[in-house]
């Protein structure tokens, strides 16, 4: 072979020759995810949309769509999905990103990222004032009214469920539904997401102000007792028992969220909790990020179903908070110390910010008022109610 014939080869086997030769067999889909991959990184960076993972999502994303690189075969996990193959013909046949979706494929991030962020979590406010529960439970409701719009717009149940937890804001639950449920619309869906967590502070204060008045935003609230010790020791261990025989299948969300958490507040674990809030979360974050954006090939981001699903997560994420909104008001009806119906917008499990929005809001109608700790009940409350519809929705459509 001559040295002309050895260069042909050698040109053959670049991804600018395979991106162009295979144009227009999906060459161009690959033009159109780099595209979106170097949006999702301005976004990430720029605008500091969920930095953290957005940009670990937006590389994993930019990776896998470069021909010839062969970091993840998507093709071997359809095999995967329908029995075909196993792990091991995984590890075998795989390359790098496909080792690191086993991760997500068996939920592995998701429960781990939750033991992190337990470690982080106070449950004080919503120990103090066990209402909460109530409009972090209301917030859900943006879930299952989701669920019912997917369905009607052409989505199986399984789909639909995957598109609903959306609503939840809750970025490692949805990927935890998804990828049990619906993996094929797990990067559309981790997008989404992620996207939507990033824009609460966008989002939510229209729809707070359209569905509260001027007088209703300034009402103060009496500030919230002080948990004790042994209650927030007390409470995750009671909430794992009650959640796991309640509802199975929200046990490792929900179990791994108050490992964490009774971690942070027995006291005798410190090293524990702070590698939990740091290096575990931070380790997981990485690897969570890049294969999941690998998973954005062409032939599955670019079709009419995306489309719906980043409509249909504004349409949850818009329902989740108006619910939270008008669950307090009505709560007003029946107490003697009102609540700040502003509050219950951050019944979605962004935490912390959906709580730092009503903070927000609530003090340009009063700049005396002080709302951050009463909304951080219903916010962790959210976490935990996202979990355990999740685990509805899993246990009823899987």
């Amino acid at each position: 072979m001559g040295f002309l014939d050895k260069l042909w080869d050698f040109v053959q086997t670049t991804g600018f020759y395979q991106m162009f030769a295979n144009f227009t067999d999906g060459g161009w889909g690959n033009l159109v995810m780099i595209a979106v991959s170097l949006l999702l990184l301005y976004l990430a960076i720029k605008k500091q949309f969920e930095p953290l993972l957005l940009i670990g999502i937006a590389f994993g994303m930019l990776l896998t769509n470069l021909p010839g690189a062969g970091l993840y075969h998507s093709d071997l996990w359809i095999k995967f999905m329908n029995h075909e193959i196993g792990y091991g013909e995984i590890m075998m046949q795989g390359g790098f990103l496909d080792y690191l979706y086993i991760g997500v494929k068996t939920c592995i991030y998701p429960c781990l990222i939750f033991v992190g962020i337990g470690a982080m979590t106070d449950f004080g406010p919503l120990i103090s004032n066990p209402k909460s529960l109530l409009l972090g439970a209301a917030a859900q409701v943006g879930i299952f009214a989701t669920f019912i719009g997917a369905i009607v717009l052409g989505f199986n149940q399984a789909e639909a469920g995957s598109i609903g937890i959306i609503g939840g804001a809750d970025g490692p639950t949805a990927i935890f539904t998804t990828s049990q449920l619906a993996p094929k619309l797990l990067p559309a869906i981790a997008v989404a997401a992620y996207s939507y967590m990033a824009l609460v502070p966008v989002i939510q204060p229209p729809i707070m102000k359209l569905l509260t008045t001027k007088k209703e935003r300034e009402i103060v609230m009496k500030p919230l007792r002080t948990a004790t010790k042994t209650e927030k020791i007390i409470f995750p261990i009671v909430v794992t028992i009650f959640v796991a025989l309640l509802v199975p299948d929200a046990t490792a969300l929900v179990g791994c969220l108050m490992l964490g958490n009774l971690w942070k507040e027995s006291g005798v674990a410190e090293r524990l909790c702070k590698t939990a809030q740091n290096e575990l979360m931070n380790i997981v974050t990485i690897f969570l990020g890049i294969s999941v954006g690998a998973t954005a090939t062409a032939e599955v981001f670019l079709t009419s179903q995306t489309l719906f699903i980043v409509v249909l997560g504004v349409v949850a994420f818009g329902v989740a908070t108006a619910t939270g909104v008008l669950v307090a008001k009505f709560m007003n009806l029946f107490t003697k110390n009102k609540i700040n119906p502003l509050i219950g917008s951050a019944g979605v499990s962004a935490v912390p910010m959906a709580a730092r929005v009503s903070q927000m809001v609530g003090q340009k109608a009063n700049p005396s008022n002080f709302l951050l700790m009463h909304a951080m009940g219903p916010n962790v409350a959210g976490v935990i109610g996202s979990a355990i519809a999740a685990g509805v929705l899993i246990s009823l459509l899987g």
